[in-house]
């Protein structure tokens, strides 16, 4: 018999995420979104990083906690991570649009259908030029990826049919305002046992090369991977990524904001160094284009930038078939997301450093067991779903100390 067939219309969602090839695949009871509860909150942070400055980013590093839960009883948890100096999404939109718009298109639905949640998503907020409020959504997908996996006895791994890899080396940040302030970073993260790092650079490529020589003499061998999260100018950054070559830095993350076609297709011309691109990649279907235009060598992934694990995966498989290169990144991802992107980028083979520095800036978390870091490496989560355990009353106080629980409010 045709093992498709048999399976029959309660496993579709299933077989689109080749989970009905397995041999051990099981099927489970058909189950529905029951709830949906949203906790907003900020993690308190530590050292300077210029994303959470301000009279909001001084308050922590904020993000909406998503519990769903089905109705027989299985729980699944994301994270959505908006920032408003980096995109447009904000603490107050993230939660609006998850309590407004989402969750009452998602109630009753099958939590394992996530290609179906997605459509759902994008008939309640348009997707505009690509994906609507994909921060956001995020949290949503991560969420349904950690229920399937609960409800099947999967890890991400094993949700895609790849194989667990082993802990990934982590990448520090070196952020700063001031020359004289590079040593004593780069010595706190040698001392916590990371060997490799990278560097916020732009507007001033005089600056910034100046930076990546004092890391690069103090690190020694070292992967420096510069980002410039969209600030140099084309003409300077055509000037900058050569000088940026010669002080030892290895690729450029986000020269240009996104929209700088022309600029990014001189920027990968010119070959001073491998141009990778960040902000402005959301769903595969730019990431097709943006290659097709010649813009870029590659990309530096964040699942909770672009919609979620599902959308991220098919950007690493789409940089795979062309021989592009992809590299691990991150919104400053506490726990649950933090978990989610070693998830994804183990089972993947991430070859280089992943640039998840959450552990270097965040002080707090909501697991019953934190995730293991230990000398620059992050250990992968193994348990089903996302691997990890959630305490809500751990979330709940967080809330609180935070102030999220004035939203609630709204």
């Amino acid at each position: 018999m045709n093992r498709r067939k048999f399976l029959g219309t309660a496993s579709k969602a299933a077989l689109a995420l080749g989970l009905a090839d397995f041999p051990d695949y099981q099927l489970v009871p058909r189950v529905s979104i029951e709830r949906i509860a949203l906790f907003p909150l900020r993690y308190p942070m530590t050292g300077y990083f210029k994303f959470f400055t301000g009279p909001h980013g001084s308050a922590g590093r904020a993000a909406v906690i998503v519990k769903i839960t089905a109705d027989n009883g299985t729980v699944g948890w994301g994270q959505a991570l908006p920032i408003a100096k980096w995109s447009y999404e904000t603490l107050e939109t993230a939660y609006l649009v998850l309590r407004n718009y989402y969750a009452p298109v998602l109630l009753g639905r099958n939590p394992t259908d996530i290609a179906g949640a997605h459509a759902a998503m994008d008939s309640a907020i348009a997707p505009g030029f690509s994906v609507g409020m994909p921060i956001t959504r995020a949290g949503i997908d991560m969420a349904l990826h950690d229920l399937a996996g609960k409800l099947w006895g999967h890890s991400l791994a094993q949700f895609w049919g790849k194989q667990p890899g082993g802990p990934l080396p982590l990448s520090w940040t070196v952020n700063v305002k001031e020359l004289n302030e590079v040593e004593p970073l780069v010595a706190e993260g040698k001392k916590r046992g990371y060997r490799y790092f990278n560097i916020k650079v732009a507007p001033d490529p005089v600056f910034d090369v100046a930076v990546a020589r004092v890391v690069k003499g103090l690190a020694g061998e070292t992967f420096l991977w510069a980002d410039a999260n969209g600030g140099y100018d084309p003409d300077t950054a055509l000037r900058a990524a050569p000088a940026l070559a010669d002080a030892g830095v290895d690729v450029l993350e986000a020269p240009l904001r996104p929209n700088r076609i022309s600029g990014y297709q001189a920027l990968k011309k010119q070959g001073a160094l491998p141009i990778l691109m960040d902000e402005g990649v959301v769903s595969p279907i730019e990431l097709e284009e943006f290659i097709k235009l010649g813009m870029c060598d590659g990309v530096a992934m964040k699942p909770a930038r672009c919609g979620g694990l599902e959308s991220n995966r098919r950007q690493i498989e789409l940089c795979e078939k062309h021989g592009l290169i992809w590299l691990g990144s991150g919104l400053t991802d506490p726990d649950i997301s933090l978990a989610a992107s070693l998830g994804l980028y183990s089972a993947y083979g991430l070859k280089k450093p992943a640039a998840l520095n959450g552990p270097q800036f965040l002080t707090a978390d909501v697991l019953k067991k934190p995730l293991r870091i230990e000398n620059g490496n992050a250990y992968i989560p193994d348990g089903p779903g996302l691997g990890v355990e959630v305490d809500e009353g751990k979330v709940r106080e967080l809330m609180r100390q935070s102030g999220g629980d004035r939203l609630l409010e709204v």
